[in-house]
């Protein structure tokens, strides 16, 4: 579902993104194909460095579908940037690139936050944040950060996802399908 960035990626990955619904939600936007290239040679880069950790989202066959990214990583936190192409929105990969992404940052990785920076006109992405069971709403809890990522105004809603929240997530769906199959166990019995 998931692998490291790779420029062999890159023709795939610039077609979908330059997709109209998709365009204006992508962080490094970038018109041009050697643009998007050098962009992700720069990511990988940083990658390497220390400064973010970024992912290709693949399909069920292996092809490449869009990007998952913790970018401005600092003191084990960091902001989380996603973006699929278009013909994968409302499929459930969003979902489950994330859970993979999350298990990785969270379990190998040593990260203990994870933010996301959504814009309030991005209805998509604001629903798939709070369909997460782990998201809390952050614009209050997390005032300073509020106000430093809404500088320029209220452009964006802040959320965030901590490590102990995940893992209790993870508990609680662990625990729930276990009685389930136990139920289910039970009446074929």
């Amino acid at each position: 579902m998931l692998k490291k960035r790779d420029l062999s990626d890159c023709p795939v990955l610039f077609d979908l993104m330059t997709h109209p619904d998709v365009f204006p939600y992508v962080r490094h936007k970038t018109k041009q194909y050697e643009e998007y290239l050098f962009i992700t040679k720069q990511t990988i880069e940083a990658e390497e460095r220390g400064e973010l950790i970024s992912r290709t989202i693949l399909d069920e066959w292996g092809n490449p579908i869009g990007t998952i990214t913790l970018y401005d990583i600092s003191n084990n936190a960091g902001f989380l940037g996603t973006w699929l192409g278009k013909p994968y929105h409302g499929k459930g990969f969003n979902a489950l690139a994330k859970q993979q992404f999350f298990e990785e940052l969270f379990f190998n990785l040593n990260i203990e936050t994870i933010f996301l920076r959504i814009r309030k006109n991005n209805i998509r992405s604001l629903k798939a944040a709070l369909k997460m069971p782990y998201t809390l709403a952050a614009n209050e809890t997390r005032a300073s950060l509020y106000e430093e990522i809404n500088a320029e105004g209220p452009i964006y809603d802040l959320f965030e996802i901590s490590k102990d929240h995940f893992m209790l997530a993870q508990k609680r769906f662990d625990t729930e399908v276990s009685a389930e199959l136990s139920i289910y166990g039970a009446k074929e019995a």
